[in-house]
């Protein structure tokens, strides 16, 4: 049996992910049945691509190299968050986006998309990239998943308003091609998603283009958003900023015990852990609730911190 976790944090979260991986591969008696680590996604900013998560910071080609080669030596896919719904034409020549695409070009790592535009170019440009179509389409039509997962992707990641909708989820066919967000921070069936996705996006593509231009000047989110006011969706979220704690809460949680009760006899083996812009404490926690047997939760943690060292964590949080 194989229960395959997609781990976030592709930079953000590099050293916590390689540790955890050491983790299991040191000590397996340590974890639930079947875990496996199915990816590690995310973005190496500033890419113009990337959607879901605004995500700032500056990683240079030497960091980009290191990170696909040391997750790749293990047989561990890169996924990029290549998800902007607000990507146009011009974006498509990109230089950064292309270089990362051109050095992970092994037929191992994956891409996670939205856009129509993008996706089209890296099926023609990148053909040995296993595509997956992301839950920040908002596909919560039953009829329209079926046809999702009809078309030709590697993985599609349900929406977690689906979550528990197990007349849905009971008729999909191959379940085995399907992925579920277990541990989703966003208020159940709320009607700014979409928008949010889409102030995300813009904002990426601003901060892309300021660190280019100025990259010894800070970019200045508020600035944008004043100079930008239809960027802005009325209200005011901190759901990013829930911890596991809270989140376990939510009409869309899902508990690790349902995953190995219920969806995983259900056929369903691809689970998303989110977290990309997560405190390092709240991702190591969550990591330990949905894959640590519980009776070795406490001295897997403190076999982490010790591998991972105080300094090297506090840098990650940065």
């Amino acid at each position: 049996m194989s229960v395959r976790f997609h781990l976030p944090g592709l930079s953000s979260h590099f050293r916590l992910n390689i540790v955890f991986a050491e983790m299991l591969k040191s000590f397996p008696e340590y974890f639930r049945e079947g875990v496996e680590i199915a990816s590690v996604y995310g973005t190496f900013p500033p890419a113009i691509w990337n959607g879901g998560r605004t995500q700032q910071n500056i990683c240079n080609k030497n960091f980009i190299k290191s990170v696909l080669t040391t997750l790749n030596k293990r047989g561990i896919p890169a996924r990029f968050t290549f998800t902007n719904p607000m990507l146009e034409k011009k974006h498509l020549s990109d230089k950064f986006c292309n270089m990362i695409l051109s050095m992970a070009d092994n037929g191992l790592n994956e891409v996670i998309v939205v856009s129509p535009i993008l996706e089209d170019y890296i099926r023609k440009h990148f053909p040995r990239y296993k595509i997956t179509s992301s839950t920040c389409k908002r596909i919560t039509d039953a009829d329209r998943l079926y046809k999702e997962l009809e078309k030709d992707y590697h993985i599609v990641v349900i929406d977690y308003d689906l979550n528990h909708n197990f007349e849905v989820l009971e008729k999909i066919s191959d379940k085995s091609k399907c992925e579920l967000l277990v541990n989703a921070c966003c208020n159940p069936r709320c009607k700014h998603r979409s928008h949010h996705y889409q102030t995300m996006g813009l904002e990426q593509i601003a901060y892309a283009n300021h660190v280019r231009k100025y990259p010894d000047t800070p970019f200045d989110a508020d600035r944008f958003f004043r100079e930008h006011p239809e960027s802005s969706a009325e209200f005011e979220c901190n759901c990013v900023n829930r911890t596991i704690f809270e989140a376990k809460k939510l009409k869309n949680h899902i508990t690790p015990e349902e995953i190995w009760k219920k969806y995983v006899p259900m056929g369903f083996s691809q689970f998303k852990i989110e977290g990309r812009t997560a405190g390092v404490f709240n991702l190591l926690e969550t990591y330990l609730y949905y894959m640590a047997r519980p009776e070795h939760r406490d001295e897997l943690r403190l076999k982490m911190l010790e591998m991972c060292e105080i300094n090297e964590i506090l840098e990650v949080m940065e």
